[in-house]
């Protein structure tokens, strides 16, 4: 399976002790199976460095966690048990890893969705209007390595893919800052996160065909801007 790591850097060697701990699924590698979303990782990332962003995309061989008997848990969807278990690892201040899997697999919780989660843990919403709230949540992905034996389970392609040589159009985020007074980061947040970019990413509806000024003006009809 391909799967993307979106940064504002090229990667070529995992050091998972560079990974931030205080993560969904706790200290590890992330990359998801969506590449749209690496993209939109990679602009956020590059922006708060000020660089290009950068998508590296790998071959994950799920065959190789069964032959070394790894620990792999999955959510298949946001619940009960993904909420407990991403408040753990949310709320974990130990530089020490908060479970024992080698790789952990599912949804996001982003900018908005972890934000609800403090909410959560300082009981200002409660479990079911949480969980209720999310199922909301348009289709997020992500796996994370969190040992070293399961980054052999991850094959480095030598190709990088460059955040600027795909769909995504600057110009359409500068005329959202131009037009609207938005910051680069909140430009790129409504952009990215719009049903037009969703389907302007799915190479199906052959959107890329389309001029960048086409595509603002969907996009601003669907935002109502």
């Amino acid at each position: 399976m391909k799967v993307y790591h979106g940064s504002y850097t090229d990667i070529d060697k995992i050091n998972l002790e560079q990974c931030e701990v205080g993560r969904d699924f706790g200290r590890g590698f992330y990359v998801t199976n969506i590449r749209a979303q690496a993209e939109y990782w990679a602009k956020r990332k590059g922006i708060r460095k000020h660089t290009d962003g950068v998508i590296t995309e790998f071959e994950f061989d799920d065959r190789i966690c069964r032959i070394m008997k790894m620990k792999v848990l999955r959510f298949d969807s946001y619940n009960d048990k993904w909420l407990d278990f991403v408040v753990t690892n949310r709320t974990n201040k130990d530089d020490r890893q908060s479970h024992d899997y080698d790789i952990v697999e599912g949804p996001v919780a982003d900018d908005d969705i972890a934000a609800r989660v403090y909410d959560y843990v300082a009981e200002k919403v409660s479990r079911e209007q949480f969980l209720k709230e999310l199922t909301f949540k348009p289709l997020s992905h992500q796996i994370c390595f969190c040992t070293v034996q399961s980054l052999q389970s991850l094959e480095l392609h030598k190709e990088k893919i460059d955040v600027e040589t795909m769909h995504i159009d600057n110009d359409i985020v500068k005329s959202l800052m131009t037009e609207f007074g938005l910051s680069e980061l909140d430009a790129t947040d409504m952009y990215y996160k719009s049903i037009t970019y969703t389907r302007l990413a799915d190479e199906v509806t052959l959107f890329y065909l389309k001029s960048w000024q086409e595509i603002y003006q969907m996009l601003k009809e669907e935002l109502k801007l």
